[in-house]
């Protein structure tokens, strides 16, 4: 498998994006459980599926770059709102970067390291052995160290943060069972991670919300950088809800591009931490 995400790392942005976006309709029309989640989501959040069929054919984009951003080139990125950035690391402060599944989630800790300095991102080890080396070893370039979703993991992440870097999370990723609380996500109960208040309140980093707009015909892609509204109350729901809140607003500004498909009103798992 490694050696032909390797292989397709060589294949040019839009050809890649023009074949997943075949591959998303193909698995929009082939799974059902897919389909009906999809739909379901959508709905929650107010959105017929004519406001958001372009989803579809971005959540296949999503797969096919992927070979790209692990294993190749960074695509060429414009920034929004770079100086959020650059005041805080002039202030010495560490910064933690929020990401919904919107857009290419991959590409906006890449496109920092290449360009602001070392970051720590967090991320899910695959449970598929032959998966779990692929998905351990790609993500890390030089200035960025993906650690997996374990107290050894967090501890690397404060430590980085507390040496003024930067560090990177999905927070509408659902966590294991004890490691977050349910809050809403567009009206409904969603388990919501307390990572991202932990993280900021220990450490006294800025907290700043993120994403990475996919552009037409593969030019490449556009970063969106927010502050986060108010300061992340002390109460793990509050802050949990402060935070989801924040994510819909970015899932709101770029609804095409979400990955409505993904199951975020899952039962958390039973998941031994270490």
């Amino acid at each position: 498998m490694k050696s032909i995400f390797q292989q397709l790392s060589r294949w040019p942005l839009p050809l890649l994006h023009l074949l997943g976006a075949a591959a998303g309709w193909l698995a929009f029309g082939l799974s059902p459980t897919y389909r009906r989640r999809f739909l379901a989501n959508a709905r929650q959040a107010g959105y017929a599926f004519a406001d958001v069929r372009r989803a579809v054919a971005e959540a296949g984009k999503l797969l096919m770059e992927t070979p790209r951003l692990w294993f190749g080139r960074t695509p060429p990125v414009e920034w929004l709102h770079p100086e959020l950035i650059t005041d805080l690391l002039a202030q010495g402060r560490g910064i933690v970067f929020l990401t919904p599944h919107l857009g290419c989630f991959e590409v906006t800790a890449q496109a920092y390291a290449a360009r602001f300095g070392p970051i720590t991102v967090l991320f899910r080890p695959a449970r598929k052995p032959w998966l779990q080396e692929l998905v351990a070893t790609s993500r890390n370039r030089p200035n960025m160290t993906a650690v997996p979703t374990t107290l050894a993991g967090v501890r690397q992440m404060l430590r980085a943060l507390k040496a003024g870097q930067a560090v990177g999370l999905l927070p509408d990723q659902v966590p294991p069972q004890g490691l977050g609380v349910w809050a809403p996500f567009f009206g409904r109960e969603a388990y919501t991670m307390t990572l991202p208040a932990r993280l900021a309140q220990q450490t006294g980093a800025a907290v700043l919300v993120v994403w990475g707009e996919r552009l037409p015909a593969g030019r490449g892609f556009r970063v969106h950088v927010e502050r986060l509204e108010g300061e992340l109350s002390r109460d793990p729901r509050e802050a949990a809800t402060q935070v989801n809140a924040a994510m819909e607003r970015l899932v709101r500004a770029g609804a095409t591009q979400y990955l409505w498909g993904y199951a975020r009103y899952k039962q958390p798992r039973e998941e031994p931490v270490s």
